[in-house]
């Protein structure tokens, strides 16, 4: 009992400090997503791009952040997650690194959408769901909160940071910081991080020491499996509601505010830094809704955390228009906070339903469900640059992306309960 008490609490130790270093990893990858909405104006101020462009740019680096995402989770089953997400931060480097030299559309699309892109998807939620799914057993919601919050967290310590240097230097000494920092995680994980408890010698968190613990997926082509995973899922109506919901979470988030919230603000006369710092305050608010969120998730029904959530960011977005002004009164700070709360709390129940209807292979259909997510997030990123281009307003995309969320909240009501959704593996090729 003694022997067996010491390895329950060793495994805890090492769990938590594993997990420590994974969130690291996901702050510094979280520096570019930061980026696009501090650098739309100084690029078109310099360049004389159109908003409509730049948009396309990070339009395209949202699709490949999302179908990046099921390759990887694959690769880190062939490869480890270690080697995917060092190589992950070298390509985020090195994309953000490469814009200070460019002078062209289409390099800012090389550099933005493609490299930062396939850098970023290897970073995604994938990595979350692979990370979680090894490493604990118990409060797996609680930790996929908070290293999913751990985006925010990125998005909290660079947005102020990056906004100051582009005020007062240069937007290419915001590209080098973005660059230099995720350069500085990459010696941290190829020595700290681990793809799964047995290299240590312990036990995943919560694990019951008298029970054997699932051997590790076989290694297979990363292609094939990610590939076989979408065919077999998609057999399912829950692969699709859950794909449908989280396409609209991401237009409703990153697409739309994580993109345009800035120069929105800026339409209405609010100085750029101080719309940063709102979108800083975000993810303050962000990290509490997520690591609560991942708390409830263990122990109320996914599919109602779900519709909660959408239906709340759906009423907070159908007022935001109204609510723009120079300066940052009351209610836009109230509005800071409840959509703060609400920003990517849908991470978790996502995960659960997904380990509920897929077993072993969730992370890569999770994968394929965060691409959707993405995909959401690259058609409004576009589209609503767009229709301030033609317009001279957000005021519709936002309207429109409010009404979305209202849309989500069925679907995600019409996901059958869990227990009742059949148990389903992927078949191997």
């Amino acid at each position: 009992m003694l022997e067996s008490r010491v390895k329950r609490v060793r495994s805890q130790n090492v769990a938590w400090a594993v997990a420590a270093v994974a969130l690291v990893a996901i702050v510094g990858s979280a520096g570019f997503r930061a980026t696009p909405g501090v650098l739309i104006e100084p690029l078109r101020q310099e360049f004389g791009w159109s908003r409509g462009t730049i948009s396309a740019a990070v339009s395209i680096n949202l699709v490949l952040f999302g179908l990046t995402s099921p390759f990887a989770a694959a690769l880190m089953e062939r490869f480890g997650m270690r080697k995917v997400v060092a190589a992950a931060m070298l390509l985020v480097a090195t994309g953000s690194g490469l814009t200070v030299f460019m002078n062209a559309g289409w390099q800012l699309i090389l550099c933005w959408g493609v490299l930062v892109g396939l850098g970023t998807g290897s970073m995604a939620l994938a990595f979350v769901a692979t990370f979680t799914g090894r490493w604990f057993i118990k409060h797996r919601g609680v930790v996929t909160g908070i290293l999913t919050a751990g985006g925010a967290t990125g998005q909290l310590i660079f947005l102020p940071l990056l906004a100051n240097l582009v005020a007062h230097h240069d937007w290419r000494v915001a590209a080098l910081t973005v660059a230099g920092s995720a350069l500085l995680v990459v010696p941290l994980v190829l020595w700290l991080l681990r793809d799964n408890p047995a290299e240590l010698g312990v036990l995943p968190y919560g694990a019951d020491p008298a029970e054997p613990v699932a051997p590790a997926p076989a290694p297979t082509g990363a292609a094939r499996r990610a590939v076989g995973a979408l065919r077999d899922a998609a057999r399912t109506k829950t692969f699709w509601l859950l794909a449908a919901g989280f396409a609209i979470c991401g237009a409703t988030t990153n697409g739309l505010v994580g993109t345009h919230f800035i120069p929105a603000a800026h339409d209405h006369g609010m100085p750029s830094t101080t719309a940063a710092g709102l979108l800083a305050l975000v993810g303050i608010f962000d990290i509490a809704g997520t690591v609560l969120s991942g708390w409830l998730t263990d122990r109320f029904d996914p599919r109602k955390l779900l519709g909660a959530y959408y239906g709340l960011r759906g009423l907070s977005l159908l007022v935001l228009p109204s609510l723009f002004a120079a300066d940052p009164h009351p209610s836009m700070l109230v509005f800071v906070i409840f959509y703060g709360l609400d920003w990517v709390a849908t991470v978790p129940p996502t995960i659960a339903l997904c380990r509920q209807a897929f077993g072993a292979a969730a992370p890569i259909v999770f994968g394929w469900v965060f691409a959707s997510h993405q995909l959401g997030a690259a058609a409004v990123a576009f589209v609503a640059g767009v229709v301030r281009d033609q317009s001279g307003t957000y005021a519709g995309a936002i309207y429109v992306a409010g009404l979305l969320s209202l849309v989500a909240t069925g679907l995600s009501l019409a996901v059958r309960r869990p227990g009742e959704v059949r148990r389903w593996r992927l078949a191997r090729a």
